[in-house]
């Protein structure tokens, strides 16, 4: 072969190569999946990708990327994606930053998530970003994401499951049974709950999820098929032959037919898609076939081993751009439609591979891949025969006006004749241009509320970057016009340039220096970490009750990489000046010691209390802190009770006899006499006894600290997560100067208590 022949063939194949890339680019196949709003409770407002209007939310609204929701006050919302329910609380502001087969990634901008995740593929993404952080799910389970209403910080918990929480050059893994609220974008300030009983919002969330899990339909169906669970109630399974199992609905009128109580609404990037108003309706409606059996309809869903993809309307549209109908003014403008029956082809409106071709039709009805391959193929198809193109109330008719207004079918539709309808063509696109109130949909004039405008433009960050704002309607709606009702394929919406700038969010995407790891493991207390949490978080439980290990994660810090330093206890003294079993005054080292520290605690923290430094004499304890703190656990095998300052319950501590008086010197009165072997043993524990009475109990982190064995690493004791217990945001220096004053005032009474010790001594005979 010549220089020039190859130089042309090499330019045919790069040419060919280009041309494959741009057809593939403009025939981008719309995803398989969509969101369904599935429940509303309350007033919920809905905005439709790249409008900036909020109007009434409507159930069975499928939702993509670029919609928002708003749950207000005392509101519930539910979202279905396929193998996935999100649950919305009251002022809640969600968005769908990005919806297709293979990412779920949500805006949490305020308020509450309760997600469960049912299935969810190696390769797939389940993120919801949110002020602080970016919040990703790694496997099915029970999660909820809570965003105070500032923005400042985000509760995160795992009920069951695992996720991992991305932050500024920080990641962290979160394991089930754990909950955590993060402060700021870089994961330093965060606390730890305890997961403690559910709350009402998680006990109706559970309810929901047990509709999933004990339906009858889903023996029926693919589990990926939305709305499944909505069949059991409204209708019934019975087996046809030649057509195998078939949904019958109970709860509907003797005329009423598929696809007439509902409204039509523009949606991209399928185009016109029908919104069912039964709360049953969803499944029926974008997935399977409907026959008729005898007087009433019946469902046929697709195979159940076949992953369902979602079709915007499974129908055949009757008439073209001149198809009129009569109504009490005249003539004008109308269109019909009917549903389609098992077997037959199902013909999208929007450009589409041969692949999403077969997959959309082979997963809705059994139907031959010949049949599929001819309907594909050819460019006019008329010589199909409809089944339900025959049969009465099938064919369902309105004015045109109402279908681009998205009103009531069932309120507008008009009657066709039978001739009408056997001379009409049947199309596979409604030749009707879309307007304003179409994407809007039924409730484009309703009254709703929205978010306050600090939440909608609130900045999230997130781990994977979204795609760009949707295009406006106004910036299409020229090019949609000329389009006669087919919507506009992936190179004819980028080639448009915005009429309007339309509402994108402001999201920063995060990288991770390093990949996630551990956080600190979780308290055990059993209170509850609900969500929204309070400030104060939760109350603990006695420390008998926890076990050794537990450990309450150091505000502000990342991770266990840095342990605490080993408390190191001074030798004791080796002797007690007399007067014996008089308090001595605190030196200035134990008061230090003595003083509460907010956690993660100071290096004086670590040190030894009084009592454990000094067992001969035990010393005044500090003044109890402004925030009580339980206890650390110790276990028996590691610490006997007896070490730990109370008196073992099996073997009390002896006490030791004093020597009887003499008959020639009365037998002073309120003098201590000199303690036992083994009374000293025990007052080497931070709690002894038998103690003065006006002597105080020593603190419990005096007693953790003297019970731990040697070379053991200090733990800081499981707190309520107050402000004291949040790293950076320790005590105020004046609380720190009162406890000064308190120790100054224990020393100068231990001084006088000591004086009191002499005279006594010095007035005996």
């Amino acid at each position: 072969m010549n220089r020039p022949s190859l130089r042309q063939l090499v330019a045919f194949l790069l040419f060919a190569l280009f041309g494959f890339a741009l057809s593939g680019w403009a025939q981008a196949d719309p995803p398989s999946r969509v969101a369904r709003l599935s429940y509303i409770s309350g007033s919920i407002s809905f905005s439709p990708g790249g409008e900036n209007d909020w109007v009434r939310a409507i159930v069975n609204r499928p939702l993509i990327t670029g919609d928002r929701l708003w749950a207000d006050a005392a509101a519930r919302a539910e979202l279905q994606l396929g193998g996935a329910a999100v649950r919305l609380g009251a002022n809640t502001s969600v968005s769908l930053l990005n919806l297709d087969d293979r990412v779920a990634q949500l805006q949490l901008a305020q308020g509450t998530l309760n997600i469960r995740v049912r299935a969810l593929d190696h390769d797939h993404i389940f993120e919801v970003d949110t002020p602080n952080l970016a919040y990703v799910i790694r496997r099915p389970g029970n999660y909820r994401v809570h965003v105070d209403p500032d923005g400042t910080s985000t509760l995160v918990t795992v009920r069951f499951g695992q996720a991992e929480v991305f932050g500024e050059g920080r990641a962290f893994v979160i394991d089930e049974g754990s909950s955590y609220r993060f402060y700021g974008r870089d994961l330093r300030d965060y606390e730890t709950f305890a997961l403690g009983p559910t709350d009402e919002f998680d006990r109706w969330a559970a309810d929901r999820d047990r509709r999933w899990e004990r339906s009858v339909s889903a023996r029926y169906v693919s589990r990926d098929l939305i709305g499944y669970e909505d069949l059991d109630e409204f209708g019934s399974w019975r087996y046809v032959e030649g057509y195998g199992n078939v949904w019958m609905p109970t709860r509907v009128a003797a005329d009423w037919a598929p696809y007439r109580d509902g409204h039509w609404a523009w949606v991209e990037p399928w185009g016109w898609t029908w919104i069912d108003d039964a709360p049953w309706g969803f499944a029926p409606s974008h997935y399977g076939r409907w026959a008729r059996f005898g007087s009433s309809w019946g469902w046929v869903p697709g195979p159940v081993a076949a992953r369902p993809v979602y079709a915007p309307a499974l129908v055949a549209f009757v008439g073209g751009s001149n198809f009129k109908v009569s109504i009490s003014v005249g003539n004008v403008g109308a269109i019909a439609w009917f549903p389609l029956g098992p077997r037959e082809v199902y013909r999208p409106s929007y450009a589409v591979s041969r692949e999403y071709f077969t997959s959309v039709n082979t997963s809705n009805t059994s139907v031959s891949s010949t049949n599929i391959t001819n309907v594909y193929s050819a460019t006019n198809v008329t010589n199909v025969t409809y089944v339900n193109q025959q049969v009465p109330g099938a064919v369902i008719a309105v004015p045109t006006t109402a279908f681009t207004e998205s009103k009531p079918v069932a309120k507008e539709a008009v009657r066709v004749s039978k001739e009408t309808v056997a001379s009409t063509p049947v199309v596979a696109i409604a030749p009707i241009a879309p307007a304003h109130a179409s994407v809007l949909g039924a409730a484009a004039t309703a009254p709703s509320s929205k978010p306050p405008e600090a939440v909608i433009t609130r900045a999230v960050v997130a781990k994977a970057a979204p795609p760009p704002a949707p295009v406006s309607f106004a910036a299409k709606q020229t090019a949609l016009a000329a389009n006669a009702g087919k919507p506009l394929d992936t190179a004819a919406v980028a080639a448009l340039k915005p009429a309007a700038p339309a509402p994108a969010p402001a999201v920063k995407v995060v990288t991770a220096a390093a990949p996630p790891v551990a956080l600190p493991a979780k308290p055990a207390s059993a209170a509850a970490a609900s969500a929204p949490a309070p400030a104060t978080a939760t109350a603990q439980v006695p420390a008998a009750s926890k076990p050794a290990e537990t450990v309450t994660a150091r505000p502000g810090a990342a991770s266990a990489a840095r342990p605490v330093e080993t408390a190191k206890a001074p030798p004791p003294p080796a002797s007690v000046a007399a007067p014996r079993n008089v308090p001595r005054p605190p030196s200035a080292d134990e008061r230090a010691a003595r003083a509460p520290a907010p956690a993660p605690s100071p290096p004086e923290a670590t040190k030894p209390s009084a009592q454990a430094a000094a067992p001969a004499s035990p010393a005044a304890s500090p003044p109890a802190p402004a925030t009580a703190r339980a206890p650390a656990a110790v276990p028996p095998a590691q610490a006997p009770m007896a070490q730990t300052g109370t008196p073992s319950e099996s073997k009390p501590v002896e006490t030791a006899k004093a020597p009887s008086p003499t008959a020639s010197a009365p037998a002073p009165r309120n003098v201590p006499r000199p303690p036992s072997a083994d009374e000293r043993a025990a007052r080497a524990a931070p709690a002894a006894a038998p103690s003065p009475a006006e002597a105080p109990r020593p603190s419990p982190q005096a007693a953790a600290m003297a019970a731990s064995p040697p070379g053991a690493v200090a733990k800081p004791p499981p707190q309520a997560a107050t402000p004291e217990s949040r790293g950076p945001r320790g005590r105020p220096e004046a609380a720190r100067a009162s406890d000064k004053r308190e120790a100054a005032s224990d020393a100068k009474k231990g001084e006088e208590q000591r004086k009191r010790g002499e005279e006594e001594a010095g007035r005996r005979p």
